[in-house]
């Protein structure tokens, strides 16, 4: 009984995990569109990861978690710098290029880089229906972006911007996934912010410049973005991307532009259009079709790194056994 519940537990509490971090991304777009009207990308991006630190390290004292494994920090040190420095910055710097459709679409490309970077560097395999729901998925992403996107002319630059974003994305959870074999997800979480803070730490003259004349509700987005869709969402992120193949993970994000749809249309009564609802109904969709089946990492171990590859038993394995989610 208790060996066939544990690993439906598991199950649970990862897919709670994502459900948390995707709708926290997602109201991320909303703050951002506030808080970059009044601070530049580098300024938000230090800010953000500022605010995101302190949380995560009262958390780190709270719960007495030390300094992470040896072996954690290569993967720890690759994702703070790509995913919580890079990623932030060159986002927030091509959103002023480009609409942000036209920069959802194109960041969207990330989930389809980490089921290949995956595959290459993790041993991750990609069943057709993984591969089937990417595909419905991107497509409701490109629909979404073409609805939303403005009258105005996507710059040669932006495009430039938001594809190193997608890239530096994919390999920030590439880089994380063997971390999380030999740490926790919070302290894989906060320390890779804490790196991502000292590589951003050249833009401390500007966000203290910005700061002192930006308007209160831009700075408490700011905050926000760092405290929720930072500190949170990525720590119940990596929680879940430690019991889940990194791919599957990537194509779960799918669902956050059908969320923006409807948190724009809920927050800023912005009333989507009949081809908007339709990309994020398949977004949705795609999104489904990848959850299902039984994907397995050929070579995923514990998170606690002392585990043998993982099998596919018939019978319940050892609560360390990854389960996939859903």
């Amino acid at each position: 009984m208790n060996s066939s519940s544990s690993p439906a537990r598991s199950r649970g509490l990862a897919f709670a995990a994502v459900v948390v971090t995707v709708v926290l991304w997602a109201s991320a777009f909303v703050s951002i569109r506030s808080a970059g009207a009044a601070y530049s990308p580098g300024a938000l991006a230090l800010g953000r990861l500022l605010a995101g630190a302190l949380t995560l390290g009262c958390l780190l004292l709270v719960r007495r978690e030390g300094l992470p494994p040896r072996a954690a920090w290569p993967g720890i040190a690759v994702s703070g710098l790509l995913w919580f420095g890079a990623y932030m910055v060159v986002l927030n710097w091509g959103e002023r290029e480009v609409d942000a459709g036209t920069a959802a679409m194109i960041v969207n490309i990330g989930p389809v880089l980490i089921v290949l970077l995956s595959a290459r560097f993790l041993g991750e395999s990609t069943p057709p229906r993984l591969l089937a729901g990417m595909a419905v998925s991107f497509a409701g992403a490109v629909a979404v972006g073409l609805s939303m996107s403005g009258e105005g002319r996507a710059s040669v630059l932006g495009v430039v911007l938001c594809l190193l974003a997608a890239a530096a994305y994919a390999g920030g959870v590439v880089a994380q996934k063997p971390a999380l074999r030999h740490a926790s997800a919070l302290q894989v979480t906060a320390f890779g912010c804490l790196t991502g803070t000292v590589a951003c730490l050249p833009f401390l003259g500007t966000l203290v410049e910005e700061a002192a004349r930006a308007p209160l509700p831009a700075t408490l987005n700011m905050v926000y973005l760092g405290v929720f869709p930072t500190a949170l969402a990525f720590t119940t992120w990596a929680y879940a991307l430690a019991r889940t193949p990194a791919g599957r993970m990537g194509a779960t994000t799918y669902a956050v532009p059908a969320l923006v749809v409807l948190m724009s249309w809920l927050a800023l009564d912005e009333v989507p259009g009949a081809l908007t609802l339709a990309g994020g109904a398949l977004c949705l969709a795609g999104v489904a079709v990848s959850r299902s089946g039984g994907v397995r990492s050929r070579g995923d171990r514990s998170p606690g790194g002392r585990g043998g590859p993982r099998r596919v038993p018939e019978a319940p394995a050892a609560v360390r056994e990854a389960e996939p989610r859903g």
